[in-house]
């Protein structure tokens, strides 16, 4: 090895430490990916309850809605909440298993200000959309969680790798443009918590962790 390769690798070394000093960079793209298939399963089975037909106007509840043995409300919630736990069990399981393969700590004062920054906008936007179902403005709820979502993104990318702050902008932007086709909220939602989950889960696996 010559000093000009030498002194490179002595870079490089040194920017892979303030890297790690500065960011929390145990993210996992598969996280990403079990999130989003999580979003999709959950959509379908949303639009299989009420017999709707995805990217068709006009959608009309299916007569043996019942027969489930579950109210929509409630049917409703429980996908919502097993969306939720499947998504954040995946999230915790390959972040903490690429955490210990680079021999990085899972919970330390990075990893804490990455979930703060990311808590303030979720837990507003989450009382926003209460008072968005309270209001009977239901067709409102989706894009205001893509939108609260990706200004979570956006406002803890910088305690992580950048790719979250563009994943952030795409959300904002999809809720944004979902604001204006009420009637198709439920089809945003799964692109923007399932298909973009799932691009961006495998954009990071490629580019961060396959050998």
């Amino acid at each position: 090895m010559d000093s000009r390769e030498k002194h490179l690798q002595d870079l490089s070394e040194i920017r892979s430490l303030m890297e790690r000093s500065s960011r929390f960079i145990s993210l996992s793209g598969l996280s990403g990916i079990s999130a989003g298939i999580s979003a999709l399963l959950g959509a379908a089975a949303v639009f299989w309850y009420f017999d709707w037909t995805p990217f068709v106007k006009g959608y009309a509840t299916r007569s043996e809605v019942y027969q489930v043995g579950m109210q929509p409300a409630e049917f409703l919630i429980t996908v919502a909440l097993l969306v939720l736990f499947f998504a954040i069990l995946g999230g915790v399981f390959f972040t903490t298993r690429k955490a210990r393969r680079k021999g990085q700590k899972i919970w330390n004062k990075l990893s804490q200000k990455l979930l703060l920054n990311l808590l303030i906008p979720l837990v507003s936007g989450g009382i926003f959309c209460i008072a968005l179902i309270m209001e009977g403005q239901v067709d409102m709820v989706a894009p205001a969680m893509l939108i609260f979502y990706g200004l979570a993104l956006v406002n803890g990318s910088k305690y992580t790798l950048t790719d979250i702050h563009y994943l952030g902008l795409c959300e904002i932007g999809l809720g944004l443009i979902a604001l204006f086709y009420k009637g198709y909220s439920l089809e945003f939602w799964a692109i923007g918590f399932g298909v973009l989950h799932i691009v961006y889960g495998v954009v990071m696996y490629y580019k961060y962790e396959k050998e």
